[in-house]
């Protein structure tokens, strides 16, 4: 049937509503679709622009160069050396599994091993490198480096790691590097991103913990290019690091090697301190450990044979260890009664072998007693009797505050681990700890350094200088750090009488060059080096009444544990003091016997800066001396050194 006009008219109505309608819907599809390419394109482009940048670009932390550490005379202590490595970057390697796993048929990997770098991995941000591996050798590195399209997000690198090429001779004083562990993150409020790097190695004891700001330097950056992969295309930009800053220490490393080697297996101290600066050039504790293996990851026996051995050579006891100072501490006693006035020079006490305090009888040492003795002779023969009696006169708290002045009881602040404050006693102090009263018992038994008085070996080397010099020595062991000079230990005047203090320097001058003298068998020959000195022998036990009737038991026929503490303190040469030197021997018997010699050793060793010529000991000890120097475990040939300015 034929379509009437007006049908056909209504109809080409229809048709163009329709083409208009979708002709306007497709304009505003491509106005739309304009408006959004440009904006992509110019509003946005720079959004865009830089997320593809960091899909391609990795920003790296580049570890400094840890400062090296020196002794006086420029020997390296403590340096970096090369370090092969392999590292994981979890963003790049997708399945961390998979990829560990295949790096463990490349290189050898125990599932211990594996399951640590897992929890490492995760426990980091993805685009921190995580070390896997460390102290490879180069054939592992170069299979690594050649299966790298095989292992996504692992990568073949280097760095450095601590070195202490004087080993066990300065573990106490420098401490050691070990990874950076969470205990150490919690105690320490440092925002450093290093420290988030796994193994990133920082300083745990010694001068490596105590200066390890300085010493770990300020990191680099590092801008790399990736592809798809993750493989590293090249580098774009490097921002290089500061190192860390470079530690002169006062210690003389050579005479730190003897003071080690002349210790030998004892449980025993020694400190040596320059009288006119106040540098310790040497800090001996024995049996030592090598710190080597605290970097390298010490293994569970080697640690355990460190802290099963009953001479603890973990300790530092230089500095960490207190003891009664025992006769030592007789100075002490005798200079705070003669600055009070209540004991001249020549005023004497009888010494029938004891006295009566209290109810209470105090012994002197020589049983028969000394008879009349004044403070020469008091301190040259160690005559108890007389300080007890002068001890009462004077008081404890004169007693305490003189051995503060002299250094004792109080904290030296050195760059070392748990340096000890000691102790110097009196009436409050037992108030406020103990809740008691002081007795005039507790006063004797200071008197000879005994009861509650307690002093480092570094407390007594600092008496001794202060007690040579009559200046208030302090001890420094960081001659500079970055270059720049520490302040001197020098000291100001003590305020003290200086006859008072000539007449403890003659008294010490006795105890090793007269006769007489407790340690007159440890003297120097040499005119020049006559040295001055004072031994001291500590109880570590309660000597019971029933005992002392039968006769004490000697030392030597005791177990090693209940031996008495030997001690010996002196300074040379006596006209013009040098050096001053402090030790202790665990449970080493007797001052004379066992501390002396070893003092005096070291102290020649010292003052000759080297070894000293046999005609400087006395003729019986010269045949002794000669074989015990060729059998001690000292350095031979060149050490390193700081590079000259020419060299660098």
């Amino acid at each position: 049937m034929k379509a009437s006009p007006k049908d056909i008219e209504t109809s080409h109505r229809k048709i163009t509503r329709r083409g208009f309608v979708f002709a306007a819907a497709q304009l505003a599809l491509v106005g739309v679709l304009g408006w959004r390419m440009r904006q992509l394109q110019l509003e946005q482009a720079d959004e865009f622009r830089l997320l593809a940048e960091e899909n391609r670009i990795n920003m790296r932390l580049l570890p400094p160069a840890r400062g090296m550490v020196f002794d006086r005379n420029g020997i390296i202590l403590a340096e970096n050396e090369q370090n092969y490595r392999v590292v994981m970057i979890r963003e790049d390697a997708g399945d961390v599994d998979a990829s560990l796993a295949a790096l463990a048929q490349v290189i050898p990997l125990s599932a211990q091993d594996i399951a640590q770098a897992r929890a490492d991995v995760m426990k980091r941000s993805s685009f921190v490198p995580v070390t896997i591996a460390d102290r490879l050798s180069w054939e592992d590195i170069a299979r690594v480096s050649a299966n790298a399209p095989a292992l996504p997000g692992i990568s073949a690198d280097f760095g450095l790691s601590r070195h202490y090429p004087r080993g066990a001779d300065f573990a106490h004083v420098l401490g050691y590097v070990g990874p950076v562990s969470d205990y150490d993150l919690s105690r320490i409020d440092d925002q450093d991103p290093l420290l988030q790097i796994p193994k990133f190695q920082i300083g745990k004891t010694g001068v490596e913990n105590k200066l390890e700001r300085g010493l770990r330097g300020r990191a680099g950056l590092r801008k790399i290019e990736v592809n798809a992969l993750g493989r590293v295309m090249r580098e774009l930009e490097r921002e290089e690091g500061q190192p860390g800053d470079d530690v002169q220490l006062t210690i003389n490393a050579r005479l730190q090697n003897y003071v080690q080697a002349r210790l030998g297996d004892e449980s025993a101290s020694a400190v040596v301190i320059d009288c006119e600066s106040g540098d310790l050039v040497a800090i001996g504790s024995a049996p030592a450990f090598d710190p080597n293996l605290f970097v390298r990851g010490i293994s569970v026996s080697d640690y355990r044979a460190l802290t099963d051995n009953k001479y603890r050579p973990l300790a530092n006891k230089a500095v960490q260890g207190t003891y009664p100072p025992g006769s030592t501490f007789k100075m002490v006693t005798a200079l705070a009664a003669m600055e009070a006035g209540e004991i001249g020079h020549s005023d004497t006490v009888f010494c029938g072998g004891y006295t009566e305090v209290a109810d209470n009888r105090f012994h002197c040492w020589k049983r028969g007693g000394h008879g009349n003795v004044n403070l020469r002779r008091a301190l040259k023969e160690s005559c108890d009797v007389y300080f007890y009696d002068i001890a009462q006169r004077v008081g404890i708290d004169k007693m305490a505050e003189m051995a503060r002045l002299l250094g004792l009881g109080i904290h030296h602040n050195l760059p070392m681990s748990a340096v000890a404050s000691g102790l110097a006693p009196d009436k409050a102090w037992k108030r406020r700890v103990r809740d008691a009263d002081w007795r005039i018992g507790d006063t004797v038994n200071a008197s000879i350094g005994q009861g509650y008085v307690l002093a480092s070996p570094l407390q007594l080397a600092v008496m001794t200088a202060r007690l040579a010099t009559g200046r208030s020595i302090t001890p420094r062991l960081v001659a500079s750090r970055g270059g720049v000079a520490e302040p001197s230990g020098a000291g100001e005047p003590l305020g003290l009488n200086e006859n008072n203090l000539r007449q403890i320097r003659r008294a010490m001058y006795d105890v090793s060059n007269d006769r007489r003298g407790t340690a007159y068998g440890s003297r120097v020959i040499a005119e020049d080096f006559r040295l001055a000195g004072k031994t001291g022998t500590t109880q570590v036990r309660r000597i019971t009444p029933e005992e002392r009737a039968a006769g004490i038991t000697r030392n030597e026929d005791r177990k090693w544990e209940f031996r008495d503490h030997a001690l010996f303190v002196a300074f040379a040469p006596f006209e013009n003091p040098k050096y001053a030197i402090a030790v202790i021997v665990e449970h080493g018997g007797s001052g004379s016997r066992a501390a002396a010699p070893l003092a005096r050793d070291i102290m020649l060793q010292a003052l000759y800066d080297g070894t000293p010529p046999l005609d400087a000991y006395p003729s019986k000890d010269r045949n002794r001396i000669s074989n015990q120097h060729d059998d001690l475990d000292l350095w031979d040939g060149v050490e390193a050194r700081r590079p000259t300015r020419d060299q660098a």
